[in-house]
């Protein structure tokens, strides 16, 4: 039986589906690499800093016969205050916002195929304009066109790893999202480090040029989700597709049936089926397509079997900011300079390898413990972290702050990394899953706003009021706490469960 479980296992996995996943992925990827691409250079960017190559810039480029001072006719730099700079940063997160209240909806009527294929083309668009930028506006043009293929990608994504991947592993390749997002974090990053000098800042943008363009290409290899294929009626093309996904030697048959009284029929018999169907006096199977009407994203919220799951996912994305991953992720630098002995920039991308390794590592995770044990192991285990992170800033305990960190980015790679972008697809039926992740999303680039913009303040305000650093850090510990509780008494957990009435415990809808 073991070998049996085995040998299914490896048929469910099969080389078609990793290159679904690949190139998928490479959307929530943009993301964090739009998320963090002006880190590095900021200085350069704005004319605040003269930065010259570091050594190693220097040797590559004398290697390969390169000059590093400025090769192209475009300026070095933008003249602009910290206001200025902020509103560049913050207009990527308004972008971010409409994409994510957009792509759900229309995923939902137009096919997850469509939508990733316009994210990519918003991704190329903003990436060019970011590159060929001299002024401010442009700039922000540039990256708020990029933040709306970045809010839809983080919304589309997860659907579509959700609805190709098997039911066993949705967990696993479901954390794929968020693992694809440190990688483009580090990748920006670890440019960053080596090109931020000239106006060789250009580079690391013009990159995210490549990426959308190697995107669009292969989208052309993508298939639509079996999943949405067969709620909008076109179960014969979704049972092909599916079995394409699988592998040819591959039983479909349970997750055929998922799709209803039409899904379990054999895919291949269509004429029979529509003989069937005119036979049949209570005609079931025209009630299930009609039963997949899309919701909106206001009728999701009204609606009494739907709206619990909006109240769980909504809170579980606030959960994700406000136990302060971001603190770390966006102020790491200037909380952790006198901690290490590296550089700012050394020091950043040594968190985010962190954050990576962690989160790969613990991918199976949600699928072995389930999404709500891993949800609050996660919340405890940063509460906790905080906790330690406060105290030891407080006291001045220098290597117990580094470690404290390093398990606070751990704790969130456990959990609250993953799970969110799962549990919009589990907890809600087809026809409202495109508008409940527009829900999450939305939710979770508030929750990032507010804590991007309101931790320094408080901070600052905290450390003034009681003198010394870190107090802030008790704050998030006591939000972790009631995050905790909120996670224990309204999120539900979705593992094994085979559809949203089963999570909710209600009887399953016929009609």
């Amino acid at each position: 039986m073991a070998d049996q479980g085995l040998g299914q296992y490896l048929q469910d996995i099969t080389t078609y589906l990793i290159l679904l996943i690949i190139i998928a992925t490479s959307g929530s990827l943009q993301f964090g690499y739009h998320l963090a691409e002006l880190n590095a250079p900021q200085n350069v960017i704005t004319c605040h800093e003269t930065s010259t190559p570091n050594v190693v810039s220097r040797v590559v480029a004398t290697l390969r016969g390169q000059p590093t001072t400025r090769s192209t006719s475009l300026p070095d730099c933008i003249p602009m205050d910290d206001a200025a700079f902020a509103t560049i940063t913050a207009i990527f997160t308004l972008g971010a916002l409409l994409g994510a209240l957009c792509a759900g909806p229309f995923s939902s009527r137009r096919g997850r195929l469509p939508a990733m294929r316009i994210t990519a083309m918003l991704y190329t668009v903003g990436s060019l304009i970011e590159t060929l930028s001299g002024s401010v506006l442009f700039m922000c043009v540039g990256r708020f066109l990029s933040g709306i293929a970045a809010g839809a990608s983080t919304v589309i994504v997860p659907l579509y790893i959700s609805e190709v991947a098997p039911p066993k592993e949705r967990g696993l390749f479901g954390a794929m999202t968020q693992v694809s997002i440190n990688v483009g974090i580090l990748i920006t990053q670890t440019l960053g480090y080596f090109l931020s000098y000239g106006n060789r800042w250009r580079l690391i943008l013009a990159t995210g040029i490549c990426i959308g363009a190697i995107q669009a290409l292969g989208s052309v290899f993508l298939t639509e989700s079996p999943s949405w294929l067969a709620a909008n009626g076109k179960v014969t093309e979704a049972g092909r597709t599916l079995q394409r996904i699988r592998g040819k030697g591959v039983n479909i048959q349970e997750e055929v049936a998922g799709w209803g009284q039409e899904g379990e029929e054999d895919s291949a018999n269509e004429e029979a089926r529509l003989l069937a169907q005119e036979d049949a006096p209570a005609e079931p199977s025209r009630v299930v397509i009609a039963s997949t009407v899309h919701h909106g994203f206001a009728d999701v919220l009204r609606d009494p079997n739907t709206r619990p799951a909006i109240i769980a996912v909504v809170g579980v994305m606030f959960t994700q900011q406000l136990c302060g991953i971001n603190s770390i992720i966006m102020y790491s630098v200037s909380l952790l300079a006198d901690l290490l002995p590296v550089s700012s920039a050394l020091l950043t991308i040594l968190i985010s390898v962190v954050n990576l390794l962690t989160t790969v590592a613990c991918s199976p995770l949600p699928d072995r413990l389930g999404r709500k044990t891993c949800l609050l192991i996660s919340i405890i285990g940063q509460g906790s972290s905080s906790l330690a992170l406060a105290l030891s800033i407080v006291f001045g305990a220098k290597v117990l702050s580094a470690f404290a960190v390093l398990f606070f980015v751990g704790f969130f790679a456990v959990g609250l990394g993953p799970v969110p972008f799962i549990l919009a697809s589990e907890l809600v039926g087809q026809e409202a899953v495109g508008a409940t992740q527009s829900w999450a999303l939305g939710a979770n680039y508030v929750a990032t706003f507010i804590v991007a913009q309101f931790f320094p303040i408080l901070n600052t305000a905290l450390n003034n009021a009681f003198g010394g650093q870190g107090w802030v850090y008790f704050v998030f510990a006591a939000l972790a706490a009631g995050c905790s509780l909120f996670v224990l008494s309204r999120v539900p957990e979705t593992k094994g469960k085979k559809d949203a009435d089963e999570v909710w415990g209600r009887e399953r809808r016929l009609e």
